[in-house]
């Protein structure tokens, strides 16, 4: 028995086939492009975590050391090395905590900065629309009409299989 499609006509089963595999095929360019956007915005809130776990590491362990060595250097440098005195310690201390404090906000501005460039996946969420959209407007496509011949012979092998 011969095929009744001369190849230019697919069959009901060939074009929900295509359908199927076309739409697949979609899902995971879609799935794909997600990945991919999601995969920077982690990148960036990592660097920018990060950056916030180092504010905070910087200001809690290095206090002790870093405050008592300040405060004695600023006593030093304001003449409390040669007996004349120098500045109180007390104000030494405060300027040195001053500065640990002003150093944690710059680690904690640029970390705020980073998690500010965190974005969710527009292209992604754009895309998964568009193709809400088009989905929604496809309709059938009427099949032409065949030769009656034709029809006699699809039927013989509908029948036939």
């Amino acid at each position: 028995m011969s095929d009744p499609f001369d190849g230019t006509e697919r069959s009901l089963g060939q074009l929900v086939a295509s359908a199927t595999a076309e739409m697949s095929a979609l899902v995971h360019d879609e799935i794909a492009l997600a990945k991919a956007e999601l995969r920077q915005d982690v990148k960036r809130g990592v660097f920018g975590s990060i950056m916030g776990i180092g504010a905070v590491v910087v200001l809690l362990f290095s206090l002790p050391m870093l405050s008592f060595a300040l405060a004695y250097a600023i006593n030093t440098w304001t003449g409390g090395h040669n007996g004349n005195g120098g500045w109180n310690l007390v104000w030494c201390f405060l300027l040195s905590f001053a500065f640990n404090v002003l150093l944690a906000a710059l680690l904690g501005a640029i970390a705020v900065a980073k998690f500010k460039k965190v974005k969710p996946p527009e292209k992604s969420i754009a895309s998964a629309k568009q193709t809400a959209a088009i989905v929604q407007n496809v309709k059938p496509h009427p099949r032409p009409a065949q030769r009656p011949a034709l029809e006699k012979a699809s039927a013989v092998a509908r029948s036939s299989v």
